[in-house]
């Protein structure tokens, strides 16, 4: 069973949303406060994190931030409907997911489980070696699909799930050039009705993460391909 924290001063919320994810196998604990939900978190047991925009104490942007600074868990934000903004905020700050309000449970649950997919990580398997298909090398930059690490030039890059998804999508065809459609339906699996701006803002935040290496090309009215050099 995954263990969910909920932060959202909603008290109505709750309980009836735990109900519903239960026959998910999700566990749901409430915070109302985010001082509550990060004293929780610190505590450990929590697989992913469904965080309100508008919350007591501070926003959940700073919340979110706040979250980033101490761990890669699973972010998903409940947003404003309509509001790409706050969309496109919570994605610059490192959240994996967003969800308009009002929402069905049932999209949640599918987000949810398509989150905790994306992030699950497998122990390697004992005879894994450099020329594993799970083992990417580049002049640079090493990705391990199975441990779910990126190193850069030797140090460990701490990447969210979906930051992590779409380094690997890129990655495992250098050169191949994947226009923002394509990599939200590859991502979403599903037909992307979002919106184009959210791939540029998680291009952008893996740039600055991959720095000083030059790993991601923009094709201008085309999308976006991997650059580095593919070692044996």
């Amino acid at each position: 069973m995954h263990h969910i924290l909920l932060i959202d001063d909603d008290e109505l919320l709750a309980p009836p949303l735990a109900a519903y994810l239960r026959r998910f196998d999700f566990a749901l604990e409430a915070a109302l406060r985010p001082s509550e939900g990060l004293a929780r978190l610190a505590a450990g047991g929590i697989d992913a994190v469904i965080l309100d925009v508008m919350l007591p104490e501070m926003d959940g942007f700073e919340l979110c931030r706040r979250i980033r600074r101490d761990s890669q868990i699973p972010v998903l934000m409940l947003t404003a409907r309509g509001d790409l903004t706050d969309r496109v905020v919570g994605l610059e700050l490192g959240a994996d997911d967003y969800l308009p309000k009002p929402f069905e449970p049932r999209e949640l649950a599918a987000r949810l489980q398509t989150i905790l997919r994306r992030v699950a990580s497998h122990a390697p398997p004992p005879a894994a070696t450099e020329t594993s298909p799970h083992l990417l090398r580049f002049d640079g930059l090493v990705i391990d699909l199975e441990r779910r690490s990126v190193h850069r030039q030797g140090e460990p890059v701490e990447l969210t799930g979906t930051e992590f998804e779409l380094l690997w999508l890129l990655a495992r065809d250098p050169h191949k050039i994947l226009s923002r459609d394509e990599i939200l339906n590859r991502l979403r699996g599903r037909e992307a009705d979002l919106y184009t701006r959210a791939v540029d803002v998680l291009i952008s935040r893996l740039r600055r993460k991959l720095e000083p290496l030059d790993a991601i090309k923009t094709l201008r009215n085309a999308g976006y391909t991997f650059a580095l050099a593919r070692l044996p």
